[in-house]
């Protein structure tokens, strides 16, 4: 089994209900275990900002699939959810993205892992240190990481039960 990293966020319709249906999806795959889920984070958009803001939240996975598979597995899950691809930035019902997985590195058209902007957004940075706060990247602890990112913009959303 390798660990993983999922970074998920929505901001159409009811957010967090697509978010907890993405996790169980996750979840339901016989070869994926969900170990952590973070806090939920409501985030202004960045790019396209003319939208809705978004909801995020990172997982941390074990699984047996290969990161190929737990992609392809993601893309299945945006498609279950209906994931329209109209807008690069825009507004989405569901979007599932592979951070991080345990000793691999690509720098692939099709998969880049570690995600190529995950260091520079705090709305994936601080929900990832919350559940794995000894991640490092090129030998720079992830605490330090979220010190020089801007966190404007980015709030933890309370959610009852």
């Amino acid at each position: 089994m390798a660990k993983g990293y999922l970074g998920l966020g929505s901001n159409m319709g009811d957010k967090k209900e697509y978010l907890d249906q993405a996790i169980e999806q996750i979840n339901q795959h016989p070869s994926i275990t969900v170990k952590k889920v973070s806090s939920y984070y409501e985030t202004d958009p960045i790019g396209y900002t003319e939208q809705d803001v978004f909801l995020n939240v990172v997982v941390e996975i074990d699984t047996s699939l290969s990161p190929y598979e737990l992609l392809a597995y993601c893309n299945e899950i945006e498609e279950l959810l209906k994931r329209k691809r109209i807008i690069r930035w825009g507004p989405r019902t569901i979007d599932v993205d592979v951070l991080l997985y345990e000793n691999y590195t690509s720098d692939d058209e099709k998969l880049t892992v570690p995600h190529p902007r995950m260091w520079k957004r705090a709305f994936v940075m601080i929900p990832l240190y919350e559940i794995a706060k000894d991640i490092t990247n090129n030998g720079e602890h992830i605490g330090e990481i979220i010190k020089n990112l801007c966190k404007e913009g980015i709030r933890k959303v309370d959610y009852d039960g």
